[in-house]
């Protein structure tokens, strides 16, 4: 709910949001890094909550402000009402996700936290299919869009239900495992994590935020509606987003430096074909299913990654790669949105894309160390592939 509609939600309903209430492609973009930046409060207040008090009450505060959120947008009459409703709805993600990183370090065996952690993050895909499916029947169904933000409003409701019955029943860290200054993260053997995080923040949040409406503009897929035309982009990201799974086993047969270049790869090829093929409708699908292949298995690769550096600190050091993530998609949607209107979609989309080819090219193995940052701390027992 966080990540999915919560987070996402905005870009997909973008041309409906643009009739409605007037909007230009650079207060798209304003819009879209507001919420980015609520993204990047939530983080900051997960965190203190988190040492405080366990998971569970930053987690269901994550919860409550999508479920704020999205019923101020299901009932926004002006623009300020919808910017303020999709600020709530996406600092839902940046409160409700790094929490679960301290209880699977604390509950679960090293050698499975990638799985763990993997399978946590492509709940996000999980979200981004249920939002396209739910847009999509309102097209056919011929209901408006204010339907589908109350529909997501009941199922973050209903979310925040499940988790507290579950979160409940942990416990919160010990204090000395969460008391390691913000200043030790600060280390060189950890800014290749930070600035895959931010190209990664940067490339997301442009594409969720304008690729739907691009293809809308040029017609969608023929013998579709073209008000489905953003539900069709998302069920494609969502779906092929659940190759997010795969991340640790993937990992564990290519190893780290190759999966990010080919993740970076698969986003910078996702660009191009918005860019320059946005009328075609196998672009679409292509393009659509290479950026949720990146989203998905990216943001897995960024929970075990800052585990494995910060072994001390594993929900902290996750807080810290998604405030880079957190600070390129601030910054990402308000510069394509001025691009777009001082140039055009297309020269946003190729100018984006040089971001990802430039961080593929740049990194080398060394890079994408998988070893504590901290020269005194263990490593961690690896259990055997037959016991995993």
């Amino acid at each position: 709910m966080s990540y999915g509609p919560g987070r996402m939600g905005f870009g997909l309903f973008v041309p409906q949001f643009k009739s409605v209430f007037s909007l230009s492609s650079s207060t798209v973009g304003f819009i879209a890094s507001l919420g980015f930046c609520g993204f990047f409060v939530g983080l900051l207040a997960a965190q203190a909550l988190l040492n405080r008090m366990g998971p569970k009450t930053p987690v269901l505060t994550g919860l409550f402000s999508a479920l704020t959120g999205m019923g101020m947008i299901a009932l926004a009459q002006d623009t300020v009402m919808l910017a303020t409703g999709v600020f709530l709805a996406a600092s839902s993600a940046g409160f409700a996700w790094t929490p679960f990183n301290d209880p699977v370090h604390r509950k679960i065996r090293d050698w499975d936290r990638p799985t763990a952690l993997a399978r946590i993050s492509t709940g996000t895909s999980i979200g981004v299919v249920a939002a396209g499916l739910a847009a999509l029947a309102l097209v056919f169904a011929d209901l408006p869009w204010r339907y589908c933000w109350a529909f997501f409003a009941i199922a973050a409701l209903a979310a925040f239900i499940l988790n507290w019955s579950v979160l409940r029943r942990i416990d919160k860290p010990q204090p000395n495992a969460t008391a390691m200054p913000w200043r030790e993260l600060c280390s060189f053997a950890a800014s290749p994590l930070f600035a895959i995080a931010f190209v990664y923040g940067a490339n997301s949040a442009i594409y969720i935020s304008f690729a739907p409406d691009a293809f809308f503009a040029h017609g969608g897929i023929a013998g579709i509606p073209k008000a489905a035309t953003p539900a069709l982009v998302f069920l494609c990201y969502g779906v092929f987003g659940l190759t997010g799974l795969l991340a640790g086993d993937v990992k564990q047969a290519i190893g780290m430096s190759w999966l990010l270049r080919l993740l970076m790869s698969a986003s910078a090829l996702s660009l191009i074909l918005v860019g320059i093929l946005p009328a075609s409708d196998s672009a679409l699908l292509v393009s659509a299913g290479l950026q949720g292949v990146h989203v998905m298995m990216t943001s897995a690769v960024l929970a075990f990654w800052s585990e494995r550096l910060f072994p001390d600190i594993p929900s902290l050091s996750f807080t810290a790669a998604l405030l880079a993530s957190a600070a390129g998609s601030i910054l990402g949607p308000a510069t394509a949105g001025s691009l777009s209107d001082t140039f055009d979609p297309a020269t946003m989309f190729l100018a984006t894309a040089t971001l990802p080819v430039a961080t593929a090219c740049i990194l080398r193995d060394r890079h994408a160390r998988e070893r504590s940052v901290r020269p005194d701390t263990p490593e961690p027992y690896r259990y055997p592939q037959s016991q995993s």
